[in-house]
Parts: C-alpha cells; sequence; structure tokens
C-alpha cells in the first residue's frame, strides 16, 4: 500500500509541474486578435480613444513572451500598455489556452501640413526566439485648438485648418463670426456652440461647412449626442447659415426669444442636419426661417414651443429607426405654450410651411405633425403643397393643395446599412406638385423649374 501511495504521489508531483511548465519550442503557437490596429483621423495634439487587441497563447502550457514594445521606442506617436506595465515589457507569462490585453493610444505632433497626414508604428512581440508583429496606422491632421474662449469683434474663419473646440465657444453679444465655405468644426463632447452675437456660415454646394463631434474613430464617429449643438440665445440676432451641415449633436439648433429687429433670428438655407439624438431644430418663441433644407433621423426634426415666427420652404424632413435613433416622436411639433416654473404660458405663433414633406415610417408614429393649441394668444399655422403622414386629421391648422398619406418615395431607405438617400424616385407622387416660390435652387444647387418638386430636392 506504501508503494501504491508513493506513486499516485509522484505522478501528481510529475503532472503538476508539466502543466505548469512552460513551452520553449520555436514552434510553440501565438496569435493576436488583429494584425493592424487602424485610427481614423486624430486631431495633433488632442489624442484618442484606447483601443486594444489580444495576444494569445494557443498551446497546452504557460508561454513566456520575452518582450513586447514599440518597434518606434520612446520617439512612437503610439504608447502602449501590457498589464499595466507602459510602453514596453519583459518577460510576460501567459497561462495555458489563454490571452493578455494589450492597450494603445496614439497622440499627433503637430506639423504644419493641413491635409491629412500617416502615422504607423509596430508592436514587436518576442517568444522563444519569434517574433510577430502586430501593425498600428493612425490618420493625423494639424489643427487650430480652441479651449472655452470667447469671440470679440469681427472673426473670420477659414477652411485653412479644421477647428477643434474644447470646453466650448461664445460669440460675444456685440461679435460676428463669419465662416467660409469649406471650413470644418469639430466639437469635443463638452463644447456647446454659444451665439449671443451673430454667426454667418457661408457654405457651398461644393465646399460646405461642417459642424459635427471630435470623434472621428470608428466605434464613435456616426453616434448622435456626440457633442452639444449650437445654442443661439435671446441676444442673438441676424444668424445666416446657407450650404451648412450639422451632424450628430445632441440637440443641432437651438434658437430662444424673438430677434430685435424685423430679420429672422436665424435663417438656414439649403442646410442639412442629420442623426441628432434630441432636436433638430428647436425653437422657443423665436423667429426662424428655412428653406431647401434637409432635417432627417432625429429624435424630434422640428420641435417649435411657445409661439414664435417661422417659415419653412421646400424642406424634407423624415425620419426612419436607424442604428441609434428610434423613431417616436412627431417629426413636427408646434406649440403656442410651454411650461415654466410649473405654470403653462403662451404666446402668439405664426408658422407657415409650404412644399416640404413631413414623413416617417417603422409603424412607430401615426401622426407626423403634432399641433398644440392653448390660450387665446394669436395664432395660425398654414400648410401648402406639402406631403404629409396622419391617421388623425390635424386640428388648429389649415392645409391648402397638399396630399395627405401619399408616400414620398425616397430613392433609398435602407436602414439595415444605415444609408439613406433622400433624393425623390422618378414616380414620387412630390414631383410637380409644389408651389413657385423665392427661391430658385434646391439643395443640390439644381434650378427649380415652374412646377416645383415638394422637398428639399428637385428631381
Amino acid at each position: 500500500m506504501k508503494y501504491i501511495f508513493l506513486f499516485i504521489l509522484s505522478s501528481i508531483i510529475i503532472f503538476s509541474c508539466k502543466k505548469e511548465s512552460f513551452i520553449t519550442s520555436s514552434q510553440a503557437k501565438l496569435s493576436t486578435s488583429v494584425d493592424t490596429l487602424m485610427y481614423d483621423t486624430v486631431f495633433t495634439s488632442a489624442g484618442s480613444i484606447t483601443q486594444s487587441f489580444k495576444i494569445f497563447n494557443n498551446n497546452n502550457q504557460k508561454l513566456r513572451l520575452s518582450q513586447i514594445k514599440l518597434s518606434g521606442g520612446d520617439s512612437s506617436s503610439f504608447k502602449i500598455n501590457v498589464d499595466g506595465i507602459a510602453n514596453e515589457a519583459n518577460d510576460v507569462e501567459i497561462n495555458a489556452n489563454d490571452s493578455i490585453y494589450v492597450f494603445v493610444q496614439v497622440n499627433i505632433n503637430p506639423t504644419s501640413g493641413n491635409l491629412p497626414f500617416i502615422i504607423r508604428d509596430s508592436i514587436l512581440i518576442s517568444y522563444n526566439g519569434n517574433q510577430k508583429f502586430v501593425q498600428l496606422e493612425a490618420y493625423g491632421q494639424n489643427a487650430i485648438f480652441l479651449n472655452s474662449v470667447k469671440l470679440i469683434g469681427n472673426i473670420t474663419w477659414s477652411k485653412t485648418l479644421p477647428y477643434v473646440i474644447l470646453g466650448g465657444i461664445l460669440i460675444d453679444s456685440n461679435a460676428t463670426l463669419t465662416i467660409q465655405p469649406g471650413t470644418r468644426i469639430y466639437s469635443h463632447a463638452d463644447a456647446p456652440f454659444l451665439v449671443d452675437g451673430t454667426l454667418i456660415a457661408n457654405g457651398t454646394k461644393q465646399d460646405s461647412v461642417v459642424f459635427q463631434g471630435d470623434r472621428l474613430d470608428a466605434d464613435y464617429k456616426d453616434l448622435p449626442a456626440g457633442w452639444p449643438g449650437i445654442f443661439f440665445s435671446t441676444s442673438s440676432k441676424n444668424n445666416f447659415l446657407k450650404h451648412t451641415i450639422i451632424k450628430n449633436a445632441y440637440q443641432a439648433i437651438i434658437a430662444q426669444g424673438l430677434s430685435a429687429n424685423a430679420n429672422p433670428k436665424v435663417t438656414l438655407s439649403q442646410c442639412i442636419i442629420d442623426n441628432i439624438y434630441d432636436a433638430g431644430v428647436l425653437g422657443i418663441n423665436t423667429n426662424i426661417d428655412a428653406d431647401n433644407c434637409l432635417i432627417s433621423n432625429c429624435g424630434s426634426n422640428i420641435l417649435l414651443g411657445l409661439g414664435g415666427d417661422y417659415h419653412f420652404i421646400n424642406c424634407t424632413v423624415a425620419s426612419y429607426n436607424n442604428f441609434f435613433i428610434t423613431h417616436k416622436n412627431p417629426v413636427l411639433q408646434v406649440s403656442n405654450a410651454a411650461k415654466q416654473n410649473g405654470i403653462t404660458v403662451t404666446a402668439p405663433l405664426n408658422a407657415f410651411f409650404q412644399n416640404c414633406i413631413f414623413w416617417g415610417d417603422n409603424g412607430n408614429v401615426d401622426d407626423e405633425i403634432k399641433i398644440d393649441k392653448q390660450g387665446a394668444d394669436p395664432f395660425s399655422i398654414n400648410f401648402d403643397h406639402v406631403l404629409y403622414k396622419i391617421k388623425n386629421d390635424v386640428a388648429n391648422a389649415t392645409f391648402n393643395a397638399s396630399l395627405k398619406n401619399m408616400d414620398p418615395l425616397f430613392d433609398t431607405i435602407d436602414i439595415t446599412h444605415n444609408y439613406y438617400n433622400f433624393h425623390l424616385q422618378d414616380n414620387s407622387p412630390a414631383i410637380d406638385n409644389g408651389a413657385v416660390t423665392v427661391f430658385p435652387l434646391d439643395l443640390d444647387d439644381k434650378p427649380r423649374d415652374n412646377k416645383p418638386d415638394i422637398g428639399c430636392y428637385e428631381k
């Protein structure tokens, strides 16, 4: 019995030693979860998110990695962290059939160039006399960084370099910011664009002005609510945005208070507002004019409250369920009332919508137009030559020569691939059914004929 016990004990010891031993053969198997880590545009000095990959030990014994390091060494734009060890790790052990994480971040040093440039390096993994590389690649771009800045006087921004807003920006009440064609503005998640004075964005069809978030890496570049949005305060006046794209914000356009002069507080001409988490256009007792604009796939596309004065001409206002936003609110909501300190207050309302499409799908919203009238203040809402989706007739509004519940037949609505083309198909009922207006060009700068189409695009 003693010999049997000793044999069993010896077997356990031998087996345990074998299980805990390291594989030293050059034929040892090692793999990584990626061959290349890629970063989209990273602005100089701003850094990036941290990405990661795994190193797998595909053996039945432990594997010791003699070294994990950046090929570029200390001069590399990349930084790595392996199990809490920064930049270079030696004698890293991976248990049998197990894995470890490697975390990678990139910081781009400023250059004088304004075009994207490519930063490359690689991570060297050495084990048992073998070397394996994971490639690193980032597109970097120099930019003008503005951190919690107040703009005073008359300022002009050009497209020479993009602007990255950190902490927020404020246009002073007596200041005017003019943005030239092709200028790109990227705002951080905590950086609202506040306008107490005047904002003029002079984009063109070929060279739009673009406002969006500064996270351009693959996992974040199409997320809504990536930055707060543009807020026009009660003192703001004479704001004009032409061929301007505003996307991926929490709220795209927020305007409050009536203009101090005869001009609208905000004029939007041939603009695109897309993929906005909360409200695409939010007006609070203000005056907004918009022509030939596309306002698409927002939590609430147009939300107008506490009265005001509004004119929307040849606009396409449409929402569909997508990867990020569920279409559950009417694309147009108008009210002369609002809650203030728990009390409902009202104000005069005048709104005119001509040659517009108000449409949504996916079965979540029956009525794409919602109107709320309270109190005895002056109240006028008129729809002329519009195409709209509705189940219950709209009260407190007048419709003239309009198309009810006729599918506009947009060119492509591909929810699976998150692709939306709001141009019209050849057989769309919106074609030739609009009224002639003072605006001769559609969103694409295509001339309108004497039978204009409904919506922002002329077929």
